[in-house]
């Protein structure tokens, strides 16, 4: 049984076909794009925050309280980098002999 109160939290990956909404939510954020690559909290479809993943920018809904997804996609994105650590290519220099 669903309650009228419940709502659907995404946190995604950017794509091209989010620019649109990225540039509107900057906007009424009166705050530049984060640089480089980004997540998206969306609620209900909703697109309400983004964080940048290399510059930790943010941008957020400021007429909806948004600070519990920001603090969610800074949890997302910390896990994302450690996980590409571990999974990426070695970044340990090699000692000359």
């Amino acid at each position: 049984m669903s309650n009228a109160n419940d709502t659907r939290v995404t946190l995604r990956p950017s794509t091209v076909d989010d620019s649109a909404e990225i540039t509107r939510l900057a906007t009424i954020d009166s705050a530049p794009v984060p640089v480089g690559r980004l997540l998206l909290a969306e609620v209900d479809g909703e697109l309400r925050a983004a964080l940048g993943v290399i510059d930790g920018g943010v941008i957020a809904d400021p007429f909806v309280p948004t600070s519990a997804l920001v603090e969610l996609l800074r949890v997302r994105s910390r896990s994302e980098r450690r996980r590409e650590g571990r999974s990426g290519p070695s970044t340990r220099r090699r000692r000359k002999s």
